[in-house]
């Protein structure tokens, strides 16, 4: 899963006077329904070949020859977006399958092209799930549909409840309470933990799981900014195994992003009909990619329209036209404009933001976009 801390460790890689090569590459079925991220990826090595120095080339052949075979021999296993980053001098091979498409590009460099996987982990929500009990805590980052453990806080010195009777019951209170104290001590442990793993993994929503008592009792125990962040409570034991964690979660995560996707279309048709640097409809959205102005990108999920797209330069438009305002050319129909939009977008670095349903978006005409001026 990808996190800051990667893209530290890329970073400590650059200015060492070697050639790096970063691949992104939208691999997405929804928008590649022939395949045809494998003819962008070939063309992109062909255009790369011509376009460089000789001498650079023999640095990074190796690398592109590599990445080639492994794109065209490994296609069932990628997601929506790769990213891949080689330097075969410095034994450097990185790979990540994103849950979120990428614009298509190849950069050779001293230096590893990271800024999109930066935009990924600064616009697409990343949750924290803190399993907590008595005497133990377990941390999981949840991003894009995918868990990863990454640590636990384990307390040994907290006594175990008395469970004798007789004259021992009389004590019971002054024990427990003394069992409170350790455990108290232990989730302020606990706290520190997640507050700054929160913080250096950019995470801004929580979501506690654990036993009624442990979770009430650290809750109450939370510092404000932590306590902002936590969006749900859950019944969780304490081995649950990842993937029992992710399906407990994922409702919560689906209702909350539905939600958040809500308030997005509403501030999106807001926006738009005062005029504040957004556009509804199909031919406002796609004057605005013309310009390249948008900033983020909204759809419903089944919105497919025919279109029309000129050959040379690729400028979009709805309706046939005899040439190319632009360049002179000649116009091709396309079976759905929508996808040759998206591919524009993400080419222009915006988010794209694919709505399940939603009446508001659809009575608007289906596709919208927050834009950048």
């Amino acid at each position: 899963m990808l996190s800051m801390t990667d893209l530290k460790e890329l970073a400590n890689y650059s200015n060492k006077g070697m050639y790096f090569v970063s691949l992104y590459l939208n691999v997405d079925p929804l928008l590649n329904k022939k395949g045809d991220y494998i003819l962008h990826i070939k063309n992109m090595i062909k255009q790369t070949i011509d376009s460089i120095d000789k001498g650079v080339y023999k640095k990074v052949k190796e690398d592109l020859d590599k990445i080639e075979h492994h794109v065209l021999t490994n296609k069932r296993m990628f997601k929506k977006g790769l990213a891949i980053f080689s330097c075969q001098e410095l034994s450097l091979w990185k790979e990540y399958n994103l849950g979120v498409p990428v614009g298509n590009d190849l950069i050779i460099d001293k230096k590893v092209y990271t800024k999109p996987l930066l935009d990924i982990l600064n616009n697409y929500q990343r949750y924290c799930v803190l399993l907590v009990g008595k005497d133990s805590a377990r941390i999981f980052l949840i991003h894009l549909g995918e868990i990863v453990e990454y640590g636990e806080v384990y307390s040994a010195d907290i006594p175990g409840k008395h469970k004798k009777g007789g004259w021992f019951a009389l004590a019971q209170n002054h024990y427990e309470r003394h069992i409170n104290v350790h455990v108290g001590f232990h989730l302020k442990e606990v706290i520190d933990k997640p507050d700054s793993f929160t913080s250096g993994e950019n995470i801004s929503r929580i979501i506690l799981g654990g036993a009624d008592e442990a979770v009430s009792m650290f809750k109450s125990m939370l510092p404000k900014p932590l306590h902002e962040k936590i969006i749900a409570s859950v019944k969780l034991e304490m081995f649950a195994k990842n993937d029992e964690v992710l399906n407990k979660v994922e409702p919560i995560v689906s209702a909350y992003e539905r939600e958040q996707e809500e308030k997005l279309v509403k501030d999106l048709i807001a926006k738009a009909m005062k005029n504040e640097a957004a556009v509804l409809g199909l031919d406002n959205v796609i004057n605005a990619i013309q310009e390249q102005k948008v900033m983020r990108l909204l759809f419903i999920s089944n919105f497919k329209q025919e279109g029309y797209s000129c050959k040379t330069c690729g400028y979009l438009a709805t309706q046939q036209i005899n040439s190319c305002p632009y360049c002179k050319g000649n116009f091709e129909k396309i079976d759905n404009i929508i996808d040759m939009i998206s591919q524009k977008a993400l080419q222009q670095g915006a988010i794209i933001e694919v709505i399940s349903e939603n009446k508001e978006l659809f009575k608007a005409g289906g596709i919208g976009a927050f834009l950048r001026f």
